[in-house]
């Protein structure tokens, strides 16, 4: 019988206290939560988020490419072309082997035509700057850009163009 008093009254302090407006009560010992301004400056909102992050002029490790426009050659020949349905769209692979090793940073570059029903792009690489891989695959270089069903709507056929061939692909 003991246990029941002191019971008893932490019940009761426990609801009477909430309803209370004193400082006695823990719910009251922070204010309510108001809204107050934030300097901002227009020039610069990284400054006042810091989720933006901020441009610094100069060279570092994770520059931005667009930076400096892409300095790719055409390979030498395009020697696969597949493209694979997945949903939502379709993946297009290209192939090329390179008149040399040690290419690198591999792009299919869309190319401008007139032909609504076409997709041209070109094989492009770069050559690295120092000395090259060797081995039976040093000169492949595979790359695949995904399409969607809207880009694909109304193309009958996907050319992938090298400096030497091109290989086409049709509906």
């Amino acid at each position: 019988m003991s246990i029941r008093i002191p019971l008893v009254i932490c019940l009761a302090a426990g609801l009477s206290l909430p309803g209370c407006g004193t400082r006695l009560n823990p719910f009251n010992w922070f204010g309510q939560a108001e809204s107050v301004p934030v300097a901002t400056d227009a020039a610069n909102p990284a400054a006042t988020n810091p989720l933006i992050p901020q441009r610094r002029a100069g060279a570092g490790i994770f520059r931005s490419s667009d930076d400096q426009p892409y300095q790719g050659r055409p390979i030498a020949q395009v020697s696969e072309l597949s493209i694979l349905r997945r949903p939502g769209g379709a993946v297009v692979t290209a192939t090329g082997l390179a008149p040399t090793p040690g290419r690198y940073e591999a792009r299919l570059t869309p190319v401008e035509i007139n032909d609504q029903a076409r997709l041209v792009y070109s094989l492009d690489a770069r050559l690295a700057p120092g000395p090259a891989g060797t081995g039976p695959n040093a000169r492949s270089v595979t790359v695949a850009v995904y399409l969607t069903d809207q880009e694909l709507s109304g193309i009958r056929e996907i050319e992938v163009r090298g400096a030497g061939n091109a290989l086409v692909t049709r509906r």
